[in-house]
């Protein structure tokens, strides 16, 4: 847990994200708590501060949000970022890369109420906006088989949160269980019973093309609904997001605006969505709505900058995305992706 001293910010921060992805926090707002979150860090994290203070960055330098130093994912493979005193009560590690599982990055989260009210807020308002709840059907392994897995954990508390009796997980360490899941999705299709499937986009391409395979498809209920998260990551064959929505689309017959992408990192505790099953929700169409995009809670803000200068770029303009997430409280608020 963290220490006394965050503990009127943090009830500030459990408010906010109890008020949902529609909690009013304009900029100036969002300011003032960065800046807050970012103080606690420089005075409890040791490695942060030193990071800073070699870019000549403290709290009394800063003056928005987007001067706070944010810290290459690299980092996390090196040093621990957690608060001086601090007990992690999880650490989440990234899922590892070619260079081998021994430089996977480490993320010790010391407050996980935080990440709970934050994840159940913006899970709420992109999956189920229209207040849905459905069986949940999980192509994940349950947190209690992966408790180094950030998205184990977030999956296995949106079914126990949000999932109506039955949602189960149809994966272990061993991989899937086809002729369960296929069981379950063919009871969803002949009772009529919406579900929400769960899983990582690898997960889904294996399932789809044993699906063709074998020369299977379902009607899925309308209603039912698919969250995917990319994890690629040497995980067989990567297949374009168009391209991967067709087949959820004519495998399981799915609505393509109720197929859901989740942009999430294990460094932070916040995640991004595309926003087609909201926007329907909202009564956009196809025609009239803004197009699939990517968006979260308002307690996350995103810029990308120039991959040499460092300098944020004009909309429309490709670079490097750095995140500030209040919900990093107890570790380090700014992350810059790779």
């Amino acid at each position: 847990m963290l220490d006394r001293d965050a503990g009127p910010l943090r009830t500030q921060l459990l408010n906010l994200f109890a008020a949902g992805a529609d909690a009013p926090l304009d900029d100036a707002a969002f300011d003032r708590l960065a800046l807050r979150v970012f103080a606690y860090a420089f005075d409890h994290v040791a490695a942060y501060a030193a990071y800073c203070r070699a870019r000549d960055r403290t709290p009394g330098d800063v003056r928005h949000w987007t001067e706070i130093p944010a810290v290459p994912t690299a980092a996390f493979k090196e040093v621990p970022l957690l608060a001086t005193g601090a007990v992690a009560e999880r650490v989440f590690r990234t899922s590892g890369t070619t260079r081998g599982p021994e430089r996977r990055g480490a993320h010790p989260v010391a407050d996980l109420a935080l990440y709970r009210a934050s994840l159940r807020a913006t899970f709420q308002a992109y999956l189920l906006p229209d207040g849905a709840r459905p069986r949940c059907l999980s192509l994940m392994p349950p947190a209690d088989r992966l408790r180094d897995s950030s998205l184990a954990f977030m999956i296995t508390d949106v079914m126990e949160t949000f999932g109506a009796p039955g949602s189960a997980a149809f994966a272990d360490e061993d991989g899937l269980d086809y002729p369960a899941l296929e069981t379950a999705a063919a009871d969803a299709a002949e009772t009529g019973e919406p579900v929400l499937l769960l899983g990582t986009s690898a997960a889904f391409i294996h399932w789809l093309d044993r699906l063709a395979e074998t020369r299977r498809s379902f009607r899925l209920p309308p209603g039912s609904r698919l969250m995917d998260t990319g994890g690629f990551k040497g995980r067989g064959r990567r297949v374009e997001p168009d391209e991967l929505r067709a087949a959820y689309v004519d495998r399981l017959g799915l609505d393509a605006d109720y197929c859901v992408n989740e942009y999430g990192m294990t460094e932070m505790l916040s995640q991004l969505y595309d926003t087609t099953l909201r926007d329907r929700a909202r009564g956009a169409t196809a025609l009239s709505g803004p197009g699939r995009r990517k968006a979260g809670p308002p307690w996350v803000r995103s810029v990308a900058v120039d991959p040499e200068t460092l300098a944020p770029l004009p909309p429309g303009q490709a670079g490097l995305l750095r995140h500030l997430d209040l919900a990093n409280l107890g570790g380090v608020p700014a992350i810059q992706t790779e």
